[in-house]
């Protein structure tokens, strides 16, 4: 593992994952990996409890990991890969929080919330066709939204205090020479000289919007019926 990152989901964790895996950092393991690979679900949740593998099992194959549910457990993956550097993805939390309410805090709550019947017939199919994935809202609990916001994933304020916290804690957990604190805005330069590789010559990439990421997910659930991963 070279590079760790630990900046929360919705703060150009994907954007990033194009750009190290471009620069010769990949595969970068990322919550897209999860999601594709739903065994990876069974994982996370194991470990979410206290139960699960060593971090060499989870990240086999691996030359980086950022985004959640990898970033719950920057400390602990910092301490088993010493020699990795780290980078924190970072934005307006005024804006980082209307991305993740709309999108990923959304999402987990309404597995809250009585499910009609349309929603609940879905579930019965995934779960069904892919048990692993069917374990998805109960790791994200485990991992992210009770590890990291204890469950208040409706209290704006709230969130956006643990956001705040969680960038200063990283700031002074670590030396400046292991850690790049990043925007995705901040292109190219800043990320190849902490990495110590040349710019490349193209745009510093730019992936998964808000309305890119609401409409990927009935597509997995469709692909997951189908496919019975």
């Amino acid at each position: 593992m070279k590079v760790i990152g630990a900046g929360f989901g919705r703060t150009g964790t994907r954007s990033l994952k194009a750009a190290l895996e471009l620069l010769g950092f990949g595969p970068c393991y990322h919550m897209s990996e999860v999601i594709a690979e739903p065994y990876r679900v069974r994982q996370w949740l194991e470990v979410g409890e206290g139960r699960g593998p060593g971090w060499d099992e989870v990240f086999a194959g691996y030359g980086s990991a950022l985004d959640w549910p990898a970033a719950s457990y920057w400390r602990e993956l910092a301490e088993h890969y010493p020699d990795a550097k780290v980078i924190l993805t970072v934005r307006d939390p005024e804006k980082w929080y209307a991305s993740v309410s709309e999108t990923i805090f959304a999402s987990a709550l309404a597995e809250r919330r009585e499910q009609p019947w349309r929603r609940r017939a879905v579930r019965w199919l995934v779960a069904r066709r892919s048990p692993d994935f069917a374990l998805y809202p109960r790791m994200a609990r485990a991992t992210i939204m009770d590890r990291i916001f204890d469950g208040r994933i409706d209290d704006r304020e709230h969130v956006i205090k643990v956001f705040e916290r969680h960038t200063a804690e990283v700031e002074a957990a670590l030396p400046p020479g292991r850690l790049l604190v990043f925007e995705a805005g901040d292109g190219w330069e800043p990320l190849c000289a902490f990495l110590g590789v040349p710019v490349p010559d193209e745009p510093f990439p730019q992936a998964n919007d808000r309305a890119a990421w609401q409409a990927k997910r009935p597509r997995r659930r469709l692909r997951l019926i189908l496919r019975g991963r």
